[in-house]
């Protein structure tokens, strides 16, 4: 296994736009660093574990059943709708943005088995990145393991130009300008995944 390749697909793929690092950019701006926390963790919590189970036979299963994907990708857009439904309805006063709820960690861990994008990671990880070493379980652990030590900082960041627009923001019609902005942006990464949902279901 090469492993700076590996770092690079990690690091490519968990820093640019998707469904994890929009939500956490949304609570940070909403919320602040500190009560994102929990999802954070919970984002890069959920994912190498996924990993892990897709790498001991998860991703096997589904080559065998693809239908299983063509169930999840469906849960996976309607969740995301719910969350950019929220983001967009997010508080947009310092008082109400205190006194809300912020993503958690089991959300964000659980939302990793339906985030279409996490699937696509994942899969194509295992698939580009073992065989090469005597022991696929080994591979699969250090693919996890980059996961966890590479994308963390990645979600961290977004978080953090998150926070850095809500305390730039004071007023609360900008504020819910940027939580509509933010919900659209997660609406856009949706894109591949409805595309994908129409063509199985045609």
């Amino acid at each position: 296994m090469a492993i700076v390749p590996l770092i690079l697909f990690v690091v490519a793929g968990s820093g640019t736009p998707g469904p994890n690092n929009t939500i956490v950019m949304a609570s940070g701006a909403s919320f602040g660093f500190r009560r994102t926390l929990p999802a954070i963790i919970g984002v890069n919590t959920g994912f190498p574990v996924m990993t892990i189970l897709v790498g001991l036979g998860l991703g096997q299963v589904i080559e065998q059943w693809p239908f299983i994907l063509d169930v999840i990708r469906p849960i996976g857009v309607l969740y995301l709708l719910y969350l950019a439904w929220k983001i967009a309805n997010g508080p947009t006063d310092v008082a109400a943005r205190s006194a809300g709820k912020p993503p958690g960690f089991w959300q964000l861990a659980g939302f990793q088995f339906v985030n279409p994008k996490a699937w696509a990671m994942s899969v194509g990880a295992i698939a580009a990145f073992t065989g090469f070493w005597d022991s696929f379980l080994l591979e699969v652990l250090v693919i996890a393991l980059a996961f966890l030590v590479f994308s963390t900082p990645n979600t961290a960041i977004w978080t953090l130009i998150g926070v850095g627009a809500g305390r730039i923001i004071s007023k609360a019609r900008h504020m819910r300008i940027l939580n509509i902005v933010m919900a659209g942006l997660l609406v856009v990464s949706l894109i591949p995944a409805v595309i994908d949902t129409v063509e199985s279901i045609s």
